[in-house]
């Protein structure tokens, strides 16, 4: 055979195999994990929209993700519970932290449907609130209305008057807690968005923080947002006394928790007790970015 001709015939046999390869039901082929954010889905789709499990386990009874342990717990969109929110109208509440776990905090997602509202929070008891799907009017005890778009948030202090108004549909995160009270210091509301916070200083670490509370003695936690490029990590391996709600918005990686390792990605939400090792890689293609809640400014006597 002429070398012409042989370089022909190889050339028609790689490009078979590649069509074969590359073809969607080919037998070198897999069901895609990953997806890239583009510009027509909107910000912290995924976290709303998520990958309930893999595909080849999606018709297998029984399987989550989901774990409890004494010292944190993993909660994965496929075992959230929603039922109708005490006090709320129209609107439909999975809580994923509660006291019950061991926090002194409570955090839930709520769905707000058509002309829904918002109901109170207990007395004594602090609330914010971070839109992640949709749009909402929040009106003050004041009368002042403020629309809050996805990115969005608000921190109200205690037995403060206020409500939430929905036309369409909004999905919120929510954390709540009994006020710690200082002599002399009360906490103000607070309205603004991620965008307005500015990049702070990490000494010893590569990832993005912003804190979306003031860090001064009357507020006592703190809601952080961290971006982790693919690849990047915690250089710190954390231990201590302060405890974690997190909420993924974005991205996938793997976190240490104790002696576990768990796969996560957007839509999942973690608790962290005090002094639980943890630890963050981020994968993927795509950059990582969660909400955290972090008590601070309290003696923890």
């Amino acid at each position: 055979m002429e070398f012409s001709s042989l370089s022909t015939f190889l050339l028609s046999i790689t490009l078979s195999l590649l069509k074969i390869a590359t073809a969607q039901e080919g037998f070198c082929s897999a069901p895609p994990i990953l997806t890239t954010h583009t510009d027509s889905q909107p910000l912290y789709w995924k976290a709303t929209n998520p990958t309930l499990s893999p595909s080849h386990l999606q018709d297998l009874p029984g399987f989550t993700r989901s774990v409890y342990k004494r010292d944190h717990a993993l909660i994965t969109p496929e075992s959230h519970v929603f039922s109708p929110l005490p006090d709320w109208t129209n609107t439909l509440g999975a809580y994923l932290i509660t006291p019950a776990t061991g926090s002194h905090f409570v955090m839930y997602l709520a769905k707000m449907q058509e002309n829904s509202n918002s109901g109170l929070p207990p007395n004594n008891v602090e609330r914010f609130i971070f839109v992640i799907q949709g749009e909402l009017t929040f009106t003050n005890v004041s009368g002042f209305d403020y629309v809050l778009k996805v990115d969005s948030y608000a921190y109200l202090p205690p037995n403060s008057e206020h409500s939430l108004q929905c036309d369409d549909s909004a999905t919120l995160v929510v954390f709540e807690r009994r006020y710690a009270y200082v002599e002399n210091h009360s906490t103000e509301q607070i309205v603004s968005s991620t965008d307005k916070q500015p990049l702070l200083e990490t000494p010893g670490e590569v990832f993005e923080l912003r804190k979306l509370l003031p860090t001064s003695v009357p507020y006592d936690f703190n809601i952080h947002i961290m971006d982790f490029q693919p690849g990047e990590f915690l250089n710190v391996k954390e231990v201590h006394y302060n405890q974690h709600g997190m909420l993924i918005l974005e991205g996938q990686g793997v976190y240490r928790l104790g002696d576990s390792w768990y796969p996560v990605q957007a839509g999942d939400a973690i608790w962290m007790a005090p002094f639980v090792p943890q630890w963050y890689a981020a994968l993927g293609k795509t950059r990582t970015r969660y909400l955290l809640y972090k008590d601070v400014n309290r003696n923890p006597l």
